[in-house]
């Protein structure tokens, strides 16, 4: 017993020894050197990887301070430049978010979103980050609940319908465009164009997508409540993707209320068209959207809740009004800016009145219009509606080029960078020429992502060309535009989609040769 007693005193008395204040500083400072040195590249928890280049990271917050200190009107610039320095691929570590792979290469795109396509969903990450706005429906949903989402509504984008939308719908809203900036064509007024095609394409696809316009045409000039709040939402959730502390800065910043005040705007104005709807039923001679989902069962064979409506009616018209209504405005101000080709509006012009003989647009006439179609996805490769996108990969995968992808790293790509791509299109990319398009073979959809790519590719593609070349041509009938800053380019307000930042101020003209006046 006396030997035991002996050895626990020496134990007792080494340990003293060894835990003296200076040996456990000593030790402490030695593990954070090693936590220090294994984090180095990367967010603390998240193993470093130095097979793919990348901007510099601070150990253990990785490139946490660049995410949230650089301009966010300046991310689609930074990530061309990105690019340029580093390649086809490159790496960032944000804590909270993980590493996001972001790439630039038609191959890889193509990989992820159409070759492996289940190897990749939106994820957790995005829709909590979205789920004000978008909540179940289809921007956010994965796997089932996203594919009969999709069957639906495939049933109102189809050739039959589009006769439909582009001799009602899209002509008539049109038309109140035209008799808004006749009166602005007479007094001289300024007229922000960007507004302007926002109404138009919210107008019109209410109309089509649950048989009630907005309105908004009638009253050009005033706010309407449900948009602002629409416009603001889709701002605020874009910077939660990339910002960890999205809670502390939006209570800091007093965001949060703001945010909650939108959603309940927008949330209220779905449940009273659901309500509608269910109250008097469908007063039209074919089913739209909203009759479509009303009449279905979601994927476990059960009738949509009016949650679930809403979620669908705020997705929809996510697509259906910003993305072609910022599209329209780009290829405004790219026709028209300073040092712009003018035989590109002389073309337009002189196809319009080719083809129309000064009557109104119709399907038919929409699918002629080449050089049109042409100016509209030329815009749309410079300055593409959905700038960036990103998803989660849910199993590890190897794309092209033999860069590994581990599960939960993000992949992230720029259709912004892309097309400004010397790599995929030529030494004249930055520039704006309608005629690459008419070459006779059209870019593939891994070069051109603006309406995405494989199992995801945009329902509403041709409805949004459509419904542009429809108003195009019906303004081009009409007007002569000029920019009030032609030699400046606009910016852009981050957000999910591209809207310009502070719209396109425009004075226009009567045609005086017009063939309808």
């Amino acid at each position: 017993m006396s030997t035991a007693l002996t050895q626990t005193s020496q134990i007792k008395r080494l340990l003293a020894q060894l835990l003296t204040r200076s040996n456990v500083s000593k030790a402490i400072g030695a593990y954070l050197l090693y936590i220090i040195f294994k984090y180095r590249n990367s967010v603390y928890g998240l193993p470093s990887r130095f097979d793919i280049p990348g901007p510099l990271a601070v150990p253990l917050i990785g490139n946490l301070l660049q995410v949230i200190f650089f301009p966010r009107n300046q991310l689609l610039q930074r990530q061309t430049a990105n690019h340029a320095r580093y390649g086809k691929i490159y790496a960032l570590t944000v804590p909270g978010v993980g590493r996001v792979l972001n790439i630039a290469d038609p191959e890889m795109v193509d990989h992820v979103l159409r070759v492996n396509f289940w190897a990749y969903e939106k994820g957790p990450h995005l829709r909590m980050a979205l789920e004000p706005l978008v909540g179940g429906g289809i921007f956010g949903a994965d796997g089932e609940h996203w594919k009969w989402q999709r069957k639906v509504a495939s049933h109102i984008f189809n050739v039959k319908a589009f006769r439909n939308y582009t001799s009602t719908v899209f002509v008539q809203e049109a038309q109140l465009v035209i008799d808004y900036l006749s009166k602005k064509a007479d007094s001289g007024e300024v007229v922000d164009l960007q507004d302007l095609f926002y109404k138009y394409t919210l107008d019109s696809f209410g109309e089509i997508a649950f048989g009630q316009s907005f309105g908004t045409l009638t009253k050009p000039g005033d706010e309407v409540p449900f948009a602002a709040a629409f416009d603001r939402l889709n701002h605020a959730l874009s910077e939660r993707l990339m910002i960890p502390i999205w809670k502390l800065k939006d209570w800091w910043n007093g965001e949060l209320d703001q945010v909650d005040k939108d959603t309940k705007v927008v949330n209220e104005f779905a449940y009273r068209v659901i309500r509608h709807r269910r109250k008097h039923g469908n007063q039209k001679d074919h089913k739209d959207l909203m009759q479509l989902f009303m009449e279905t069962a979601d994927e476990n064979g059960e009738p949509l809740t009016d949650e679930m409506l809403k979620d669908t009616l705020n997705n929809f018209i996510l697509a259906g009004r910003d993305t072609t209504a910022q599209a329209l405005s780009w290829t405004f101000y790219l026709i028209h800016r300073q040092g712009a080709n003018r035989n590109i509006v002389q073309k337009l012009v002189e196809e319009t009145d080719t083809i129309l003989q000064g009557g109104a647009p119709t399907y038919e006439s929409t699918k002629q219009q080449k050089y049109a179609e042409s100016c509209f996805h030329e815009a749309l490769r410079l300055y593409p509606s959905v700038p960036k996108n990103i998803k989660t990969c849910v199993e590890d995968d190897v794309l092209p080029g033999g860069y590994k992808v581990y599960k939960n790293e993000k992949v992230a790509w720029s259709s912004w960078a892309m097309g400004r791509s010397t790599s995929i299109w030529g030494p004249d990319a930055s520039d704006y020429k309608p005629e690459r398009w008419l070459t006779g073979e059209k870019p593939s959809q891994a070069k051109f992502v603006a309406f995405h790519l494989g199992p995801r590719t945009c329902l509403g593609q041709q409805f949004a060309t459509i419904e542009a070349i429809t108003v195009m041509s019906m303004l081009m009938q009409k007007f002569t535009f000029e920019l009030v800053e032609p030699n400046k380019e606009p910016a852009y307000h981050p957000s999910l989609t591209l809207p310009m930042a502070h719209g396109l101020p425009v004075r226009l003209r009567h045609r005086v040769d017009s063939q309808t006046s």
